[in-house]
């Protein structure tokens, strides 16, 4: 998420979560302070409340946009791949009991009925925009791009038109849309299938010419290359973007979903050309992975936010508490939606340590 004026943030409500118990707040209290900021946060500005885990059950691909209305919006993938649904509240803890409305639901019939996954919400140029990846209902991994619109400020009114595909390069496997802007464009980055090529999908970005429509040329950012982006399948996917201390910072996740599921990391310098694939470094590490101590698997697919005080990086992610799974990882449920603080090393590059513990239940 990027502090440019398209995510320029409002000051943060005055209204503060109640404390949701001690371990919550350990997780948030034990990563360092941002470089440059003190630990505290200026009289009068609302301190950012403790993060519970799971944020909330059954929510895969999280996205969550705080807008300058001071909400937080959330919307991800359900187990049922079947509609887009959104949440909103004041704080990143309140996404957890919000109402959940269902803006969209897939078509019984034809393009955009099955395999609803990974949406986005942005708001570009005063209009609501959901990015999402779907199937035909009869060719369900004929998997593209798809956009949703609404013109309405307020995305739970209004009237959500099917802008259509979002046409890349190539008619061929393509998801997780994501998009932002640096020094006065727009790009979008996203994960598809290269012809010619025996990866699964790999990161491709290109200049946008409107919200819905790919302005070009589309450059190849990263294919699966190394053992831990090819077990079980060569992927890479999921990217989002990042933009601190002079620096792009695009991660996106790596290999089956299962336990073997992590992230990456790709770095550009600000000032460069960011279509110039030779302007990105990759991570020969992926920077986040499974966890046995914490009792955390597959961590993927992430997002970033700022805490309720308006400053504090956030890292939002799904994750599965258990390693085992039965059958085809898609079909298992139980990739929870995650927060935790973003902690940043002393050369300003992100340290995302590890995926934290599942809060201990409160206690009466």
């Amino acid at each position: 998420m990027s502090r440019d004026r398209d995510h320029a943030l409002p000051e943060p409500p005055s209204r503060r979560t109640l404390l949701l118990g001690a371990a919550a707040a350990g997780a948030l209290a034990a990563a360092p302070a941002l470089p440059g900021t003190a630990a505290a946060a200026p009289a009068g500005r609302p301190q950012p409340a403790p993060f519970v885990n799971p944020l909330v059950r059954n929510r895969a691909d999280p996205h969550i946009h705080r807008h300058t209305d001071g909400f937080y919006y959330f919307t991800a993938t359900v187990p049922e791949y079947d509609r887009l649904v959104l949440r909103r509240s004041r704080t990143l803890a309140g996404l957890a009991t919000a109402a959940e409305s269902v803006l969209w639901r897939a078509h019984p019939t034809g393009p955009m009925g099955a395999h609803i996954w990974a949406p986005e919400l942005h708001r570009i140029g005063g209009t609501w925009y959901l990015y999402f990846a779907s199937a035909p209902a009869e060719d369900v991994w004929a998997i593209r791009i798809w956009v949703l619109k609404n013109a309405h400020p307020d995305p739970f009114r209004g009237t959500w038109v099917e802008r259509g595909q979002l046409r890349t390069a190539w008619e061929t496997f393509a998801l997780d849309a994501t998009t932002f802007s640096h020094r006065g464009r727009r790009y979008l980055a996203w994960a598809q299938h290269e012809p010619g090529t025996d990866s699964n999908t790999g990161l491709f970005l290109s200049e946008m010419a409107n919200p819905w429509t790919l302005k070009g040329p589309q450059v190849r950012l990263s294919t699966p290359e190394y053992d831990w982006e090819c077990i079980g399948f060569k992927v890479n996917e999921g990217p989002y973007v990042l933009q601190r201390n002079g620096r792009l910072f695009m991660t996106y996740s790596a290999g089956a979903t299962d336990s073997h599921y992590c992230v990456g990391l790709l770095t550009a310098d600000a000032r460069a050309g960011l279509l110039d694939p030779g302007s990105w470094s990759k991570s020969p590490v992926p920077v986040f992975t499974s966890n046995d101590t914490t009792r955390q698997y597959g961590p993927g697919h992430n997002c970033f936010t700022v805490a309720e005080d308006g400053r504090t990086d956030v890292l939002v992610y799904h994750a599965r508490q258990y390693k085992d799974i039965v059958g085809d990882p898609l079909n298992d449920p139980n990739r929870h939606t995650r927060v935790q603080r973003l902690g940043w090393k002393a050369d300003g590059t992100p340290d995302f340590g590890i995926p934290v513990a599942d809060t201990a239940p409160l206690r009466g």
